[in-house]
């Protein structure tokens, strides 16, 4: 990653870099495959099984230092030249939505007949459906989601358009807790952690 890097002339510009988690990781430093402070902007604890899903606010880092914390290597780039890709994030929330859907409902039916060449456990898993979230149950389609379903559905989009963009909304802390709420009562089972 070094070489790419210095074949690239980063220094001299220092760009912005978005990529990948394992991408920022080792851009970072950190350590792979590590799951003990394995996230790059704070000192979550991936161990503490206890707090997954209670505890959204973890520390920040306060420096990337090699031998610290899962920090493995002098870090390549500036932590506050990395930016966390917003596809992944609308991705693994989309995933979600699908994996909390009612498999007996007519939303999750709906999304196997438009499917029909993935297995159910595949729907289930919300595999490749997140491909074509944008095209995901348009404004005539929404009849099929139950009432929680269409308001944590309707809150996603709200997210999508005032959060992971080049501006974020005056509200977008609300947008979100609003969202982690609703896909809470939906029975999403994720470790939420909120860097804001």
């Amino acid at each position: 990653m070094n070489n790419i890097l210095v074949e690239e002339d980063y220094n001299k510009y220092k760009w912005e870099v978005c990529g990948d988690f394992k991408v920022t990781a080792v851009l970072l430093g950190l350590q792979a495959s590590y799951i003990k402070y394995s996230c790059f902007l704070c000192e979550w604890d991936n161990c503490a099984r206890a707090t997954h899903y209670s505890r959204k606010q973890w520390p920040h880092r306060q420096s990337l230092t090699p031998g610290m914390k899962n920090v493995t290597h002098k870090p390549l780039i500036k932590s506050s030249k990395d930016l966390p890709p917003p596809q992944h994030i609308k991705l693994g929330l989309m995933k979600n939505f699908v994996k909390a859907l009612d498999v007996k409902g007519p939303a999750f039916t709906y999304l196997c007949g438009k499917f029909p060449r993935l297995t159910y456990e595949k729907v289930k898993a919300g595999e490749l459906l997140v491909l074509k979230s944008d095209n995901f149950l348009k404004t005539s389609s929404l009849k099929v989601l139950r009432d929680k379903e269409k308001a944590a559905w309707q809150s996603f989009q709200t997210v999508l358009n005032g959060f992971p963009g080049n501006f974020k909304a005056a509200d977008f802390r609300e947008l979100v807790q609003d969202l982690m709420d609703l896909y809470e009562q939906l029975g999403c089972n994720m470790s939420w952690k909120m860097h804001l």
